[in-house]
């Protein structure tokens, strides 16, 4: 049997002092949730919007980038050196590489992994590439990153929020790349159904209204790249199937994008456990206090589920 929530199983795996397994398993789940302004818009939705200070342009930590040529733009990764398995990070929406600095040196530490992060187009040192944000699109930019540092499998991919739907595009289109996968609080396609949609694109309207008078600015530029075709693109991505063949680890936050929407906070859980249910080899964990920034409020658990999913030495 998979493992579940606590919503459909009266032993459901959390995260205090203790922790047990179950069997079971994310970034565009809220429109806005997309970006760490998303995260606190929907909070304050009723409140009127106000601008947010630009988001800095930060490299990897002491890092120069790597830059890679794909499809006429340079994308921006950083990469930490080892041995055996690699460990790929994905940031969340809105987020560059940096998200993860004080992860990788504890993460290299811990494994002697090579360890990559990347700066998605648009942010950090990567180059900006106008239309709508496409999952696809993101992908392609990750594979050409990972040809280009010689990278062709055995491969641990750790996605918070948004990189979730680049994990699942990637994983269906490639799953010989991955040995596994850690979905942090992440966008999985169990969430996106007709009834959400619509809520997602109502409740996040005055934010992209508000980014529409500065769309020059790093964070505003994300959001209504997101927001462009963002109906039509989550419709069919509520189509995508995660491969049976990859493994995964799905990490949920106890308050959730949404602690102002019980009913959307309600889904997303119900979203998670359904995508573990699919397949044995998923599990569920649910980071208890946690809000939708578990790697900043509970590096030590992502830390230690990234090394349970890692393959066994041979």
């Amino acid at each position: 049997m998979p493992r579940i929530t606590p919503h459909t199983h009266p032993h459901p795996r959390t995260h205090s002092t203790n922790r047990s397994r179950l069997t079971p398993a994310l970034l565009s789940f809220a429109l806005l949730a997309l970006t760490a302004v998303t995260v606190r818009a929907w909070s304050d939705r009723d409140s009127p919007a106000t601008p947010s200070p630009p988001h800095p342009v930060r490299a990897a930590e002491g890092q120069r980038p790597h830059l890679v040529d794909n499809d006429g733009h340079r994308v921006a990764f950083y990469v930490t050196r080892g041995k055996g398995p690699t460990v790929v990070l994905d940031s969340g929406g809105g987020e560059d590489s940096s998200q993860w600095k004080d992860i990788v040196p504890r993460l290299h530490a811990a494994t002697g992994a090579t360890v990559i992060t990347y700066d998605r187009a648009g942010l950090g040192k990567s180059d900006v590439v106008p239309g709508p944000w496409k999952a696809e699109n993101a992908v392609s930019d990750l594979r050409a990153g990972l040809r280009e540092l010689g990278v062709t499998g055995n491969i641990t991919l750790v996605s918070h929020s948004q990189a979730g739907e680049i994990a699942t595009c990637l994983a269906r289109e490639n799953p010989e790349l991955l040995s596994g996968a850690v979905l942090v609080d992440a966008n999985v396609p169990q969430f996106f159904t007709d009834e959400e949609i619509p809520r997602l694109v109502a409740a996040t309207q005055p934010q992209v209204d508000a980014a529409r008078k500065a769309p020059e600015r790093p964070e505003n530029r994300q959001l209504l790249a997101t927001a462009k075709d963002f109906a039509p693109a989550h419709k069919a991505y509520h189509k995508v199937a995660w491969p049976d063949s990859v493994p995964a680890t799905v990490l949920v936050s106890e308050k959730t994008p949404f602690e102002a929407s019980p009913e959307d906070a309600r889904r997303w859980r119900e979203a998670a456990a359904s995508f573990v249910r699919a397949a044995p080899n998923r599990t569920l964990v649910t980071a208890k206090s946690t809000s939708h920034e578990i790697p900043a409020e509970r590096p030590d658990l992502v830390l230690q589920e990234i090394e349970s999913m890692l393959p066994a030495p041979h």
